[in-house]
């Protein structure tokens, strides 16, 4: 769901897709969408909704974020039954987190390439591909930290 936001196309009629939080008002206006003509506090929670829009949007369109969510809850069922250390645990939410926010920035990645680049172009392949490199490089990581923590337990059980 792409959000088309500026004067221009609000000017040439063309449809406004309005993001969950927003409502009929804030789309004729783009100073609304933004939440620049909101005071200090009221700004920090739009764009708390927004961010939140943004995790919905991830979690309920890509595939591949519902396996790195199964493969969270997954890895605290282990980590509860191994009884892990707290810096363990935070190791393993850090771990999480960066797999699940690049997830989102895959995401965004992608939709901006096709936002701007409608029809293909090799330079737009290139940047959709290495945003999907980068997720490579952190599941791989996200595998070496698994070893390490569970690795000696899961050895120990079987020797």
């Amino acid at each position: 769901m792409l959000k088309r936001t500026s004067r221009q196309t609000l000017q040439q009629g063309l449809p406004v897709t309005i993001p969950w939080s927003m409502d009929h008002a804030a789309a004729a206006d783009p100073e609304r969408l933004t939440g620049r003509d909101r005071t200090f506090l009221s700004g920090r929670w739009h764009s708390l909704r927004m961010a939140f829009s943004g995790v919905v949007y991830t979690v309920r369109t890509q595939p591949n974020a519902w396996i790195e969510l199964a493969a969270t809850v997954v890895v605290c069922v282990a980590g509860w039954w191994f009884g892990l250390s707290p810096v363990e645990w935070a190791i393993l939410g850090l771990t999480f987190c960066l797999v699940l926010a690049l997830e989102a920035i895959n995401t965004a990645v992608e939709l901006v390439v096709d936002l701007v680049s409608p029809h293909y172009h090799p330079q737009a392949k290139v940047a959709k591909d290495a945003a999907a490199g980068a997720m490579i490089f952190v599941v791989v990581g996200s595998i070496l930290v698994a070893l390490a923590i569970f690795g000696p337990r899961v050895w120990a059980l079987f020797s």
